[in-house]
């Protein structure tokens, strides 16, 4: 008995898959685009987003310039959004802004803007170009929709885009000291100080930047060193009046007084 309704069942799903193949074929194949629209609309709100988006590839152009074309575009963004092609939903969202601003659907679509690229953002140590498209959409977004729903989401994950953009300015940096390269080193410390004063890597770029301070005057030619030395003697009074108990005190201190040794102080 349960072999004949497994074997039912079967027939059953092959048969509904051929029906819905047969039916998805003469969509493709239909001129009548009020038909391809309406039925491309069924994908999607089914979530079969891989028809939705064939049938909308299909359409789009036609009704670009109708009244119309918003809503095509909104609804093929939102299809390869949820089939998880963001680079493409970020490019149809973008231009539904750009070229329909009274749109209904212009709000959220800028929102998903910087969610897709948001959502395309990688772990610190990797390239963040779509970390700063995503903070610059969203900062965007705020000042184009003050008073949005969004706001208070935007607000949030900038502060997350913020954290990882700071990490990745810490890592270039921390490369340039480990390498030895000390002028590079002190340039990559004193810009992500500067760009990310809140960092958690605070008291450690702080010291990286006094080491690399000193190390770049110990290896310098003989006209540069007093300099160098005098601008490590201005990083260590920096670095301990903000950090008097930090963990690389003891270091500091011996930087501090090789530097008074070599200039005779």
């Amino acid at each position: 008995m349960r072999k004949n309704n497994l074997h039912f069942l079967l027939i059953l799903g092959l048969t509904l898959l051929m029906v819905s193949c047969s039916e998805y074929e003469k969509v493709l194949k239909s001129t009548d685009y009020s038909y391809k629209y309406r039925k491309a609309l069924q994908y999607y709100e089914k979530k079969d987003y891989a028809r939705a988006i064939t049938v909308f590839e299909q359409i789009v152009n036609f009704y670009r310039a109708t009244t119309r074309g918003d809503s095509v575009i909104y609804f093929y963004a939102q299809s390869l959004y949820g089939d998880g092609d963001y680079t493409m939903a970020a490019y149809y969202f973008k231009e539904l802004s750009d070229n329909y601003a009274r749109s209904p659907f212009v709000e959220e679509a800028d929102f998903l803007q910087g969610y897709c690229y948001y959502l395309m953002s990688p772990r610190p140590s990797l390239d963040q170009e779509n970390t700063n498209l995503a903070k610059t959409a969203f900062q965007k977004f705020m000042y184009k929709h003050p008073n949005s729903q969004y706001v208070p989401e935007c607000k949030r994950i900038i502060q997350e885009l913020d954290a990882k953009l700071a990490t990745k300015a810490y890592l270039n940096a921390r490369i340039y000291y480990d390498l030895g390269y000390y002028k590079a080193a002190i340039i990559a410390l004193r810009n992500c100080l500067s760009e990310y004063p809140n960092t958690p890597y605070r008291e450690e770029l702080m010291f990286m930047l006094l080491d690399s301070n000193f190390q770049l005057a110990d290896n310098s030619v003989e006209t540069k060193k007093k300099e160098r030395f005098q601008n490590t003697l201005d990083e260590y009074y920096t670095f301990v009046s903000e950090f008097p108990k930090s963990k690389y005190i003891k270091s500091a201190e011996k930087i501090y007084l090789k530097t008074k040794n070599i200039l005779g102080i």
